[in-house]
C-alpha cells in the first residue's frame, strides 16, 4: 500500500511549528502505544506510521524534501516503518516521560487527558488528493523536467471567498465548538477513554452556514480547470509517486489544500533497456572489426562516445561504461551504460565473398581452439539462470 500523507498522519497543516508537530505526534504515539494496545497489529503500525512522520517533519532538511518530491524526496529506505521499537523508543526518547514503565510520554495527565477540551486546536480539513498520469522519455528522466499540465479540480469559490455563505459571514458550529471534531467518551478495562471524529454537523469545518452560495451550494468550491507547472526530479522511474503540495482539491470551506499526486510512466525507448539505474545497449560490429579491432561509435542519453574494441573481441562481451546510465533521484551518483558486443555474421554472402571465407578458413588462426574459460558455457548458463 502506498504510504499516507505525513501531514495526513500527524493532522497538522503544512506551516505546523516544531512545537505543534511534537504535540501532534505525542498524542498520536500515546493513542497507538504498544504497551496500550497490546497484541494490537494494527495499532503497532500506526504507532510507527506517526514516528516516521515525525521523523521527517521536525527535521528541517528532510521536511524540505518531502515537501518538494513527497515521499520520493526522502530515501525510501530509512524511516521509522523499518525501525524496531526499541529504536523508536531511543530516537525519541527525549519526547518520552515515565508513563508505560519508561516507554510512556511526558507531559500528560495520564489517560485522562487524552483528547483534549473544546479549547484544543481545531481540525484540519483537508482537500482531496488528486491523482494524474505524466509520460516520461528517458532523455527527461536523465536531466529531469519541468511539465505544465491542464487538470479539472476544486479551488475556493469566488463568489463567496469560500465560505460557502451567500454573505461571506459564517458562524461557529455550536456542536464542536468550532474545533471542526467531537469527544466521545467510554469506559474500558484501562478506564475511561476518549476518541475523536469529525463532526457531523459542520463536516469539519468548524464553521455553519445560513445563507448558501447559489454557485457552490454551500460548500466553499466549485469545478475549474487549471493549468499546473509540475517539476520532475532526474533519476525518477517507472511507477514512482511523487506528490505536488497544495496542488491538490481544495477542501469545502477552508482548511489546506489536497495533494497532486503525480504517477510516472516511462516511455519505452528505441535504444536502450533499462534496469534501476543501469542502461544495456547492444553494438553490433562486423567479423573483420571483431578480429582487428576497431574503435566504434555508442550513442548514450547525452550524445555519442567513441569506444575500443580490443583485437579479437568475442561476441556476447559486455562493456562498461561508467556513469552513463540514470541519475539516482536521491542523488546518489549514476548508473552505468552496458553495452553488448554482438559480431555481426550475414545471412548469406556472394560468390566472391565465399571464396573469401573459404580462403580464410583454411588458415589455422581462424580454427575454433576456446580456452577453458571460454568453454565455460555451462558455468555461463547456471549464472544466467541463478
Amino acid at each position: 500500500m502506498a504510504k499516507r500523507d505525513y501531514y495526513e498522519v500527524l493532522g497538522v497543516g503544512k506551516n505546523a511549528t516544531p512545537e505543534e508537530l511534537k504535540k501532534a505526534y505525542r498524542k498520536l504515539a500515546l493513542q497507538y502505544h504498544p504497551d496500550r494496545n497490546p497484541g494490537d497489529k494494527e495499532a503497532e503500525e500506526k504507532f510507527k506510521e506517526a514516528a516516521e512522520a515525525y521523523d521527517v517533519l521536525s527535521d528541517p532538511d528532510k521536511k524540505a524534501r518531502y515537501d518538494q518530491y513527497g515521499h520520493a524526496g526522502v530515501d525510501g529506505n530509512y524511516g521509522a516503518q523499518g525501525m524496531s521499537m526499541d529504536d523508536i523508543f531511543s530516537q525519541f526518547g527525549s519526547l518520552f516521560g515515565d508513563l508505560f514503565g519508561g516507554r510512556g510520554f511526558g507531559g500528560f495527565s495520564g489517560f485522562g487527558g487524552f483528547g483534549g477540551g473544546a479549547e484544543g486546536p481545531r481540525a484540519v480539513q483537508k482537500g482531496s488528493n488528486l491523482r494524474i498520469k505524466v509520460k516520461l522519455t528517458l532523455e527527461e528522466i536523465d536531466q529531469g523536467v519541468e511539465k505544465k499540465i491542464k487538470v479539472n479540480k476544486f479551488v475556493p469559490c469566488k463568489s463567496c471567498n469560500g465560505t460557502g455563505d451567500q454573505g461571506g459571514v459564517t458562524e461557529t458550529c455550536s456542536h464542536c465548538h468550532g474545533r471542526g471534531i467531537v469527544t466521545e467518551t467510554r469506559r474500558s478495562i484501562l478506564g475511561m477513554m476518549q476518541t475523536q471524529k469529525q463532526c457531523p454537523y459542520c463536516g469539519g469545518s468548524g464553521k455553519t452556514v445560513k445563507n448558501k452560495c447559489h454557485d457552490c451550494h454551500g460548500d466553499g468550491i466549485v469545478k475549474s480547470e487549471e493549468i499546473i507547472t509540475i517539476n520532475i526530479p532526474a533519476g525518477v522511474s517507472d511507477g514512482m509517486q511523487l506528490a505536488q503540495r497544495g496542488q491538490g482539491n481544495a477542501a469545502p470551506r477552508g482548511g489546506i489544500n489536497g495533494d497532486l499526486i503525480i504517477v510516472v510512466e516511462e516511455q519505452p525507448h528505441e535504444l536502450f533497456e533499462r534496469q534501476e539505474n543501469n542502461l544495456y545497449y547492444n553494438a553490433f560490429i562486423t567479423i573483420a572489426e571483431a578480429a582487428l579491432g576497431a574503435l566504434i561509435e555508442i550513442p548514450t542519453l547525452r550524445g555519442k562516445v567513441r569506444v575500443k574494441i580490443d583485437q579479437g573481441t568475442p561476441s556476447g562481451k559486455v562493456l562498461r561504461l561508467k556513469g552513463k546510465g540514470l541519475p539516482s533521484v536521491n542523488g546518489y551518483g549514476r548508473g552505468d551504460l552496458l553495452v553488448q558486443v554482438n559480431v555481426w555474421v550475414p545471412k548469406s554472402v556472394n560468390k566472391e565473398e565465399k571464396a573469401i571465407l573459404e580462403e580464410l578458413s583454411k588458415h589455422p588462426n581462424f580454427q575454433p581452439n576456446p580456452t577453458k574459460q571460454e568453454r565455460g558455457f555451462f558455468d555461463k548458463m547456471k549464472d544466467l539462470f541463478n
